[in-house]
């Protein structure tokens, strides 16, 4: 693999600087494991990006979706493809790269990931067709009343408990070190790994449970549902996610950008903690998300409010410490300068690049997220296109650029290759990070103007006021084709890659960067995850026992549910 490193000064390191992964170094069986994730989450972001260049179109006015294959389920196949399974897969696939790379444990066993990855593609494939025949038009959050088939639920019960056999195979390779190591830190890759799955593992007790409410009531077992519990069941999960897919970017920030130009992690400590602090404050924040709904009283919704700020101290912390890497690593090449200090960084590195665009698009991505959790402002936006901006710039820039990026480094090492066009693939994320701009932030534009989210039609039969915004509505339309290019030439290059015989005369490696030497050891505790598991539970129950309690405590009204396409 071609790496821009080499444009750059060389940077005086021993072989130790970097714990390096060469195909080498893995079974044949471990690698095609994560490619298997790999592609996975590659079709399902092409699937699903299909679906959203349709409705860039739709909502612009250039198309009329017909009757066989209407807008809502069009955007329930989005939302699902992309948010649930592309990212999904690929997190679960670089969590299981990272933790058998970092964690040498002899004759490792992979029934249980294996398992775990057919029953997470069993259960994708299961929803998905379900969708696509139009028994499950319920949109990526499946609201009650709307009533989708008893498939679609079954099949996204199987993908989380796919994950949940990801989480296990990872904490219990973790474990085995701990075992054989008590003296020795977890190694930081597998740690991060380790502390996302286990946030994972408790946010999704939630859906798992709306679920059991759900499933029954699809096969017609139960007269009706209790919307707002399942609702307040859906959001107990729904916000964590996004911090699951952040989790999942950090975790390449933090140890794999730093090994594209030399670098080293500015801080364990800093690090461990960021993910601590991730794993304690992503889940008792989820009613910021119904601020409107009733049956809840104000006091929680305001706490929520509160601990969603909370959540932005460990961004703010991984954007410090991403910094001081980039300035270390100018430093120690004998760079000075803020400007110096940027030139000096790998851009013309696609694995790089990618990354460093995303860390920007998070920027006005994380602020507009203190705008949708904010008591007062969020009335304002939350049911317009701003927050359909703000949910692409948060999720297809930090996280799915991230995750793209990364792929350009880890599929080569994984089978040996080249990387297949590299010109093509450094093209390809910075057109991504252009349409993605212009998409979100047109989104964001129509939004404050009033443009609905949500709805197949925008124009409101040629009212003057709608007119506002189909301007931002074509621009949208236009950076989503640019951003649909993109993925192509991803997949090209993703596809190329493992097609052609091209075998590296030196076998590619994925390196995560090694930690500052004048760094700090991190503290013993914060090793014992089993404590900060336990600790993170207690601060869940403690954030939604009295909103359960209100919720039982008041009258119950069951809906029958409805199919209303």
């Amino acid at each position: 693999m071609a790496r821009a490193e080499l444009e750059r000064p060389a940077l005086p390191r021993e072989p130790s600087d970097t714990i390096p992964i060469a195909v080498e170094a893995a079974t044949p069986a471990e690698n095609r494991l994560v490619l298997w994730h790999v592609y996975t989450a590659t079709a399902a972001l092409t699937l699903g990006a299909l679906f959203g260049l349709l409705q860039g179109f739709s909502r612009a006015g250039y198309l009329a979706m017909p009757a066989y294959f209407d807008y809502y389920r069009m955007l329930t196949a989005h939302g699902v493809l992309m948010a649930l399974v592309f990212t999904t897969f690929f997190i679960t696939g670089i969590c299981t790269y990272a933790t058998y790379r970092s964690i040498d444990r002899p004759g490792r066993s992979l029934v249980l990931a294996w398992g775990s990855f057919w029953l997470m593609l069993a259960g994708t494939v299961m929803a998905a067709v379900t969708i696509l025949a139009g028994n499950a038009s319920v949109l990526y959050t499946f609201y009650a009343p709307l009533k989708a088939s008893p498939y679609f639920y079954f099949g996204a019960t199987l993908l989380i408990l796919g994950t949940w056999g990801v989480a296990i195979d990872i904490v219990a390779n973790v474990v085995w070190f701990k075992r054989r190591h008590p003296a020795e830190r977890i190694p930081l890759p597998a740690y991060m790994c380790a502390t996302t799955f286990i946030m994972w593992v408790i946010a999704t007790l939630g859906v798992v449970a709306e679920m059991g409410i759900l499933i029954p009531w699809s096969l017609g077992f139960t007269s009706g549902v209790d919307v707002e519990l399942t609702r307040m069941l859906f959001w107990y999960f729904g916000h964590p996610l996004v911090y699951f897919w952040i989790m999942g970017a950090y975790i390449i920030w933090y140890t794999v950008v730093p090994a594209t130009f030399g670098g080293r992690i500015f801080s364990d400590a800093l690090t461990r903690l960021s993910f601590l602090m991730l794993l304690l404050f992503s889940t008792p924040v989820g009613i910021h998300h119904q601020f409107v709904d009733p049956g809840i009283s104000a006091g929680w919704k305001w706490l929520h409010m509160l601990l969603t700020y909370g959540v932005v101290i460990p961004s703010f912390m991984t954007a410090f410490a991403i910094f001081a890497t980039f300035e270390l690593a100018a430093r120690r090449a004998g760079v000075r300068g803020f400007w110096n200090t940027i030139r000096f960084l790998p851009w013309r590195d696609p694995v790089f690049a990618g990354a460093a665009c995303a860390m920007l698009l998070f920027i006005p991505g994380g602020f507009g997220g203190l705008v949708n959790a904010s008591y007062s402002m969020d009335v304002l936006v939350h049911n317009t296109m701003w927050v359909v901006g703000h949910f692409h710039i948060t999720v297809g820039g930090p996280v799915a650029l991230t995750f793209v990026a990364a792929a350009y480094a880890l599929v080569p090492a994984l089978t040996g290759r080249k990387l297949f066009a590299p010109n093509v693939a450094l093209a390809q994320v910075w057109l991504w990070f252009g349409g993605m701009t212009l998409m979100s932030l047109s989104m964001h534009w129509a939004g404050l103007l009033g443009a609905p989210r949500r709805t197949a039609e925008v124009s409101y039969l040629g009212s003057t006021v709608a007119q506002e915004w189909h301007p931002q509505m074509v621009a949208a339309a236009l950076g989503g084709t640019l951003l649909f290019i993109s993925i192509l030439m991803f997949v090209y290059v993703a596809v190329g890659t493992r097609l052609q015989n091209q075998v590296a005369v030196v076998p590619p490696q994925f390196r995560f960067a090694p930690v500052d030497e004048r760094a700090m050891p991190p503290p013993v505790v914060f090793d014992r995850l089993g404590v900060w598991a336990m600790i993170a539970i207690a601060l869940a129950l403690l954030a939604y026992a009295g909103p359960l309690v209100e919720q039982f405590s008041q009258p119950h009204f069951l809906a029958p549910g409805m199919r209303t396409w």
